[in-house]
């Protein structure tokens, strides 16, 4: 029985080619397409998901409010994960990771022998890291590998780049940065080919070292010094929650005069390990965290762009339905029950999705260069040894073939033997409502895609042009890495102003664009610290105001004799009481456990301006004159220039005659800003892409349909030509019924478009304003595709000789 079904099957598709065409490339379209984006989802949900007991590992997660201001941290204070370890016996282990990046080491010079290179992502961490955290060590045993002061654990890759072939165990190499030159013992050699990590490292260096580590280790800040990440494990069924309730009497038993003093409120939040890459919304992240909003579109765009080649199928099969009627009938007739026929067209959905998995795989493996470069991450396809890719692949032909082929059966079996066998198929009246039913609901999709596009373009458009407060254009920015390097970043400062192209040079900490660093509690005279105002700052020179396009709308710039003044921006001296009257000379104090208060003089007011993502609102800020501060590690240069490469190759000359010996390494500052908005643009990418394509989905089902329905309507066109109705009123009026349907479409997906965009844009403070004629021209262009798919065809009708279709008359 099953072999005659296939062979029925297989001759139905030979003898009808163009209806297994479309329904082939439609679903084999469609599988590449959603199988990929299953693929991605899967991906981004499996980061830390390797480690041994991750069921009861947490990160200890920080929530501080100053002055009604809340603040969500990955970090916490030094001393915090140790006290966890030591009085809950709930709490089996603790270990703690500082990222050198966020203490100001941005990259490190590694030297081995005569072989030299700059590396990034490096981590302090306690010599327990590797106790809860699992990694596959290459080299090394993970119970001892950070027991010595000095010792380094290196990821596979820059093992390899350092000491080639050779074995990297017990050698010794020398790490300079902008602490200093120090010498590490290579104990160990990981890779990450257990599984993707929040934690993004290339070193792991023991915090029993000196330096940063020996500071960490000694640290008794409760209330400040938020910048290390604690990890804790559990004992196994330990109450997460139970355990968090307990730790408000903790911190006040610890810290509560130091949280008294600053008036700062301090909560703990323990997060689990396996969630960190999906959850957004925390302060000092290693990596930037996956909005799961973003992951659920893809899988709805997967499903909906699957669903659509579905469609093409039901569509096409119930419109051929009188093709088979007859053979129905016939069946009917000789013994098939209702159910015989339904399994055979089952069986010929499941052929078909089939054929349509067979042909998606191969276009898959092609196509998944772009498809990585386009969702700017790496998958592979591991056939062999990931058994959830098998289980994808078999869901997604199950699933295809039951929503695929489940109406056409029911449809075909339900027809009257008698009735078919006579030419008798009123049942297509309700067939032919549902097919345009089905019309109208893949154009809504396309629609709502295409409404989609042009939202997310013009806010990455009204992000990219709109007025940051500073400017970014002709901005290079250049980074110190090492003490040897920081010394001479006069010296190269000075020749670069000697270039006609060089507007002005400046340095600082940080750069704008860029996570800052650093901020403290300020309040102005007559204040006290429980009412103190948090504000980030940035340590510069005097021409970094000028370097950066930033205005003064009150008071003056900094100059040599500044030493101990700030500029705040408007923000600042709102939410401190002050005016453009008083704020010039205001002493700005701040004070920290039992230090005398310091403080700052402002010399002048600078114009809110976006030094950071437009996600967020502008915060409080300053910037603080330090010409001499020894954090100053960025360089930005302000040029004019059209001829980029040859004012590259003079810089890079002024470079290696002022540091021999250092890479010559740069950026501009637009790439910088825009990298804050990747998330965005790879979703502009992907929808961009993925709408294009159910676009031609839903186009080749209509051109099937059309087709159709210019075939059973060959004789009316016969007649009506020879009546002389002329080309273009044949065309209309093969067109004019699918023009209606995607009308309807439009109406519906204009609400369901809005609404969506509207919420995708609540993650930005600064947004564009939806407006009517985005949903227009999203219709206008859904009209123009429908149309051009549907005319091709009513041409091909009306241009045909009536004689050919009138014969048989």
């Amino acid at each position: 029985m099953i072999k005659s079904y296939l062979k029925t099957a297989w001759r139905f598709l030979l003898k009808n080619k163009t209806f297994s065409f479309i329904n082939i490339v439609g679903l084999a379209t469609g599988t590449l397409c959603c199988l990929y984006m299953l693929l991605y989802v899967q991906d981004q949900y499996s980061y830390d998901k390797q480690h041994k007991d991750a069921a009861d590992i947490y990160r200890v997660n920080t929530a501080l409010v100053l002055t009604g201001d809340v603040h969500k941290m990955s970090t916490a204070s030094p001393p915090i994960a140790p006290a966890i370890k030591a009085e809950f016996p709930e709490v089996l282990q603790y270990t703690r990771v500082i990222s050198t990046e966020l203490l100001g080491a941005k990259r490190h010079l590694l030297r081995y022998k005569e072989k030299s290179f700059y590396e990034k992502d490096a981590m302090y961490v306690d010599s327990t890291f590797f106790d809860i955290l699992t990694y596959h060590f290459v080299k090394g045993n993970p119970a001892s590998v950070l027991a010595e002061p000095y010792s380094i654990v290196l990821l596979k890759p820059v093992a390899e780049k350092l000491f080639g072939n050779e074995d990297p165990i017990n050698k010794l190499i020398e790490i300079n940065d902008s602490w200093g030159k120090y010498d590490f013992k290579v104990t160990g050699v990981v890779d990450e080919s257990l599984g993707k990590s929040y934690i993004k490292a290339n070193m792991f260096i023991t915090m029993n070292s000196g330096g940063m580590g020996s500071y960490v280790r000694q640290d008794n800040t409760w209330s400040g010094d938020n910048f290390t990440t604690s990890f804790i494990k559990v004992r196994p069924g330990t109450d997460a929650a139970a355990l968090e309730k307990k730790f408000p009497a903790f911190l006040n038993s610890h810290g509560g005069d130091q949280f008294k003093n600053i008036g700062m409120q301090k909560t703990l939040l323990l997060q689990h390990v396996t969630s960190l890459h999906t959850t957004p919304g925390y302060d000092v992240e290693f990596t930037k965290s996956v909005n799961p909003s973003f992951l659920y579109i893809l899988i709805i765009i997967a499903v909906l762009i699957q669903v659509i080649a579905c469609i093409n199928f039901m569509n096409l099969s119930t419109a051929r339905a009188s093709k088979r009627a007859k053979e129905v009938g016939v069946r009917k007739v000789i013994g098939a029950g209702k159910g015989d026929l339904i399994k055979q067209f089952l069986g010929e959905s499941f052929l078909l999705s089939f054929i349509g998995v067979s042909v998606a795989l191969p276009l898959l493996l092609l196509a998944m260069p772009y498809l990585n470069q386009l969702t700017n991450t790496q998958i592979q396809l591991a056939f062999f040894s990931d058994y959830r890719l098998w289980v994808m692949l078999f869901s997604l032909m199950i699933v295809t073939g039951v929503v695929a082929g489940s109406y056409p059966a029911f449809y075909l079996s339900a027809f009257q033997a008698i009735k078919v066998i006579k030419g008798n198929f009123t049942s297509q009246v309700s067939a032919a409502g549902i097919r345009r039913s089905l019309v109208v609901f893949q154009f809504v999709l396309s629609v709502v895609l295409i409404s989609g596009i042009i939202v997310i373009y013009s806010q990455l458009n009204y992000i990219k042009n709109k007025d940051l407060g500073f400017s970014t254009d002709q901005k290079l920015v250049f980074n110190f890495y090492t003490g040897d390097a920081q010394s001479k970043m006069d010296p190269f400062a000075n020749d670069l102003r000697q270039l006609a192209e060089v507007k002005n040079v400046t340095k600082a900490d940080n750069y704008l664009s860029q996570f800052i660093l650093h901020d403290h509690g300020v309040y102005p005279e007559g204040g006290n610290m429980s009412a103190a105002i948090d504000a980030q700052n940035i340590a510069c020179d005097k021409y970094f105001v000028k370097a950066n396009g930033i205005k003064i709308i009150s008071g003056r710039d900094f100059n040599d004799s500044d030493s101990g003044k700030v500029l705040i921006n408007q923000t600042l001296l709102k939410r401190l009481g002050l005016n453009m009257n008083n704020a010039i000379g205001a002493r700005l104090y701040s004070q920290y456990g039992t230090d005398p208060a310091s403080y700052v003089t402002v010399a002048g007011v600078m114009k809110d301006f976006n030094y950071n993502s437009l996600h967020n609102d502008v915060r409080p800020f300053m910037l603080v004159y330090g010409p001499n501060h020894d954090d100053l590690t960025a360089m930005t240069v302000a040029v004019n220039s059209k001829n980029y490469k040859q004012l590259l190759s003079k810089m890079q000359a002024i470079w290696q005659k002022d540091l021999p010996g250092e890479p010559f390494e740069y950026t501009f500052m637009d790439d910088e800003v825009q990298k804050q908005y990747q998330t965005e643009i790879t979703l502009s990418q992907i929808i961009n892409s993925f709408t294009l394509i159910a676009i031609i989905i839903s186009c080749l089902g209509l051109f099937g349909l059309a087709a159709f329905s210019a075939e059973q309507r060959n004789k009316e066109i016969g007649i009506r030509k020879v009546l002389g109705a002329s080309t273009g009123g044949i065309v209309q009026l093969l067109s004019k019924d699918f023009l209606k349907l995607v009308l309807i479409a439009i109406l519906i997906a204009t609400p369901i478009a809005w609404w969506g965009m509207s919420k995708w844009l609540q993650d930005f403070a600064y947004k564009i304003t939806i407006s009517w004629w985005m949903f227009a021209l999203a219709g206008v262009l859904a009209i123009m595709i429908a149309l051009v798919t549907v005319s091709s065809q009513a041409i091909k009708a009306a241009l045909t000789n009536p004689v050919k279709s009138l014969k048989a008359e």
